[in-house]
């Protein structure tokens, strides 16, 4: 029996991806919200943790932290995401992410993409081509983007510095160094850039 945590915000789509789920003889499916996702992780035997890493909410979407709470610690990381925004798919690529699956795909594909990372195999839906290829491209990196999602949220610089246990000074070189990578004029001619481009 594949143990899967599943991983989204949504209540509706997430008790819709469960029942999927639970009609597979050989899955059976834990479902969490984010914010309790890592309490989850740690208290729930899991072969495969499938997350859906295009909401947003800065750092609180952390795969990296989510699946160092995972139990057993060999539990494999599987993504659902937007061909379109390649900022979350270089996020889940650099979170060791096993398999990659189009929102759009079917049931099926879903299905099987479990079964495959479970088995240890990688898993790219070939869809999200496109989407690796501009992800290799971002000029900002992990650290940038999630400043530049909190700043997009309206986070201050002291809320960012909280958020993401930095100091006031270095959330400002951070956002000095994406205006300038960037090459926008300000903080909210980079946020639209980075909407624009898919990156947040």
């Amino acid at each position: 029996m594949i143990r899967v945590l599943l991983v989204h915000d949504a209540r509706l789509l997430r008790s819709g991806l469960a029942e999927l789920l639970g009609k597979a003889r050989d899955i059976t499916a834990t479902c969490t919200p984010w914010r309790s996702a890592e309490r989850t992780a740690r208290a729930t035997r899991t072969d495969v943790c499938v997350a859906d890493v295009d909401e947003r909410n800065g750092e609180s979407r952390d795969l990296t932290a989510l699946m160092r709470h995972t139990s057993p610690p060999g539990c494999r990381l599987l993504v659902l995401a937007t061909a379109g925004r390649p900022g979350p798919l270089r996020h889940a690529f650099e979170a060791d992410a096993l398999g990659f699956v189009n929102k759009d795909a079917s049931p099926d594909q879903l299905l099987t993409a479990i079964r495959q990372v479970a088995a240890g195999e990688r898993f790219v839906d070939p869809s999200l081509a496109l989407g690796f290829l501009q992800a290799s491209q971002l000029p900002l990196t992990q650290r940038e983007l999630s400043v530049l999602s909190l700043a997009a949220e309206g986070a201050s610089v002291a809320e960012i510095a909280a958020s993401l246990h930095l100091t006031n000074g270095t959330v400002r070189n951070y956002m000095s160094a994406i205006t300038r990578k960037t090459g926008a004029r300000n903080r909210v001619d980079a946020i639209c850039i980075a909407q624009r481009s898919g990156w947040l």
